[in-house]
């Protein structure tokens, strides 16, 4: 066997053990001897790059190649359903449908409802080419490269597969299993970013990034459930899913064809509770009439298919006792309550705690430790405190009373006016505040130092290495590398922090940490100022002529650089040698020919991205805002602009701004 006999000969292999592993829950080999097989196809596409495929297994990890996506129209539109929440209705529309068919007799596909991001796969003579979003239904995102890092989904489909159309299509949703949300927020909470409200936003979000790489990271999965063609293996609905399922594709085991109303409420019952068993989220049940030609004969109405309807479970709800409240300090010093509670099941998980907000949140629901009280996740699956069951307080119950000392340092706490938080003000003693800034600064926004996550930075404070920000760009490789084991990945780490010194200024403020100061903020100061001494001179009223830059944010990096400590270390970087001002380049292309001026960007572009076009509006002092709204200046519009945005700006008279007029309104 040639070399290129054995790549295709790999390539059958590892498609048919992704799909044991990912599809089945069945693997057949070990991981080693999985990495082994891919290892060797690396390595033999490598020296034969005319066999490249996009569909090849050596994908699935994604690249860190960003492009803009395009939008693609719907071959066949992707209609939402009607939505009820009663037996009656189900009852209701059983009868709506037997009407509609003049006492046809017929059946129903009753499926799970996911609460993922809906998605249409595209295949062709067996090879997935196209993977679009339902976006508004008619027009959706081209998310093609994202989607082969899913290994839930057939790249090729088993060259055994019978039936198998010359092309067709299938839809389903994307997921994030229970495990990898958790997961993925525990991360987030540890960096201080802002946690995913539910799988769902966090599927979407994932699926929309531009860098497949970071798709591939998060473990997403997806369920299958609709197949359309024109040559489709079957004339019923479910019996298509049947064959989808032998091509390979992921279908819900729960799938079940009924012919009564009672059987699909008996349906309904079982899955309200067992459904807390699943891996991923569900919100509801979709019920389908199985036979397509008495779908074609149901038809539609305006927005939705009489022959389907989705019945949503209610919000879920336990009562479970109050045992304590403990206190969380984060990176900018807020402190967060923590309700600590007798294990529940809820949604999927075991819930133990749930966050309190702020001591006003307390106040308004009168917590006493020992309440029972009711905690909910519905379609927010933090779990949240929305009552107590104030029949049930025990007699000699506390009242929840805040804490006024830091429970990290003991430093009495500070409640900022206008703040609904208390804040330690020792960040520079804090603990978990020194950790949280150095998580902060080496974080993909800010320096994007490549190794240095939370465990590593606990490792490096533990043995004295790192005390502050400043201190990363003195380590070097032996102090790392352990017994020598480990110098591999201490080079990295010591390349990666020395590759972080080109990092842009506007960067560098954001990666300081100053409470109040996000990522946006911190780069209207850096175009502002220009360079860090300007910034560090700067008085309230000059820092308030910043758009966005309020007075308590005003007083906040007056409080940052007046701080001896910081100062010190502010000068440390300077020392080695991190950007600390605006390059000439940038500060060449500033001006204010967009002062005071609001755009929308929508569509894709031909001479820059999207990101690049962010930029050149802010540095030619625009601002730039998500959402057409009566107060948008003009939109920047490429090709394929979203057609809600367009109908929006047209239905206000908002003016439609081509690529090229911006650029030459930017040029001039």
């Amino acid at each position: 066997m040639d070399e290129k006999q054995r790549i295709e000969q790999l390539r059958r292999e590892l498609h048919e053990h992704n799909y044991r592993y990912y599809v089945q829950n069945q693997p057949t080999i070990s991981d080693y001897d999985f990495d082994q097989l891919m290892h060797e196809l690396q390595d033999l596409e490598a020296r034969h790059p005319e066999m490249a495929d996009p569909n090849s297994p050596t994908q699935r990890v994604g690249s860190d190649l960003q492009t803009e996506f395009r939008q693609v129209a719907h071959r066949y539109p992707m209609l939402s359903l009607a939505n009820t929440y009663s037996e009656q209705d189900v009852r209701d529309w059983y009868d709506s449908v037997k009407k509609g068919l003049a006492g046809e007799d017929f059946e129903v596909c009753c499926e799970m409802k996911y609460d993922g991001l809906s998605i249409s796969l595209t295949y062709v003579d067996g090879r997935l080419t196209q993977a679009v979003t339902r976006g508004d239904g008619v027009h959706g995102d081209d998310v093609t490269q994202n989607v082969r890092t899913i290994r839930a989904i057939p790249l090729v489909v088993s060259h055994l597969a019978s039936r198998l159309p010359h092309e067709f299509e299938i839809r389903g949703e994307i997921l994030m299993p229970w495990t990898s949300f958790e997961r993925l927020n525990r991360e987030r909470e540890a960096a201080e970013e802002p946690l995913f409200a539910n799988p769902r936003n966090a599927a979407s979000g994932t699926l929309k990034s531009l860098d497949s790489r970071v798709v591939a990271s998060r473990q997403l999965d997806a369920y299958l459930y609709y197949l359309l063609g024109e040559e489709l293996p079957a004339e019923g609905h479910y019996e298509n899913l049947e064959a989808a399922r032998q091509w390979g594709f992921k279908i819900s085991e729960g799938m079940k064809k009924v012919r009564t109303v009672d059987e699909i409420l008996d349906f309904i019952n079982y899955w309200d509770t067992e459904r807390k068993n699943l891996p991923v989220a569900t919100d509801g049940i979709v019920l389908k009439v199985n036979s397509l030609r008495q779908q074609r004969s149901l038809g539609f109405t305006a927005k939705s298919p009489r022959w389907a309807i989705a019945y949503k479970f209610k919000a879920e709800r336990a009562c479970t006792e109050l045992l304590e409240v403990t206190y969380q300090v984060g990176r900018t010093g807020a402190v967060t309550p923590v309700a600590n509670m007798t294990p529940v099941q809820l949604a999927g998980t075991t819930v133990r705690r749930a966050t309190l907000n702020n001591e006003d949140f307390i106040k308004s629901f009168d917590l006493h430790i020992g309440d029972f009280v009711y905690v909910e996740k519905g379609g927010e699956i933090i779990p949240k405190i929305v009552g107590v069951d104030i029949d049930q307080r025990p007699i000699i119950a506390q009242p929840v009373q805040f804490i006024r000392r830091c429970p990290e340092c003991g430093t009495p706490l500070v409640r900022y006016e206008g703040e609904a938080a208390w804040y330690c003000p020792n960040d520079a003693g804090c603990p978990p505040q020194i950790k949280g800034r150095i998580e902060h600064f080496v974080a993909r926004k800010a320096m994007n130092i490549i190794g240095l996550g939370p465990e590593i930075i606990e490792d490096y404070y533990r043995q004295g290495l790192v005390h502050n920000i400043a201190d990363l760009y003195t380590i070097d490789v032996q102090q790392i590398s352990g017994d020598g084991s480990r110098t591999k990945s201490a080079q990295n780490i010591v390349n990666a922090i020395s590759k972080s010194k080109d990092v842009p200024f506007e960067r560098v403020v954001f990666a300081l940490g100053i409470r109040f100061i996000g990522e946006t903020s911190a780069r209207l100061l850096a175009r502002h100022f220009k360079s860090m001494d300007a910034l560090m001179a700067a008085s309230i009223l000059e820092l308030q002529e910043v758009e966005g830059i309020g007075e308590v944010m005003a007083r906040s990096i007056i409080a940052y650089f007046h701080n001896e400590q910081n100062r010190q270390i502010v000068e440390r970087l300077r020392s080695y040698g991190l950007q600390f001002a605006l390059s000439a380049e940038q500060t060449a292309a500033a001006s204010d020919k967009l002062a005071g001026l609001s755009i929308v960007i929508s569509g894709v572009f031909s001479h820059h991205s999207r990101d690049e076009y962010k930029l050149i509006i802010e540095q030619n002092g625009g601002k730039n805002v998500g959402s057409i709204s009566g107060k948008t200046s003009f939109v920047l519009a490429g090709d394929n602009m979203g057609p809600s945005k367009l109908q929006k700006a047209e239905k206000l008279g908002i003016r439609i701004v081509s690529e090229n007029e911006f650029l030459e309104i930017v040029s001039k």
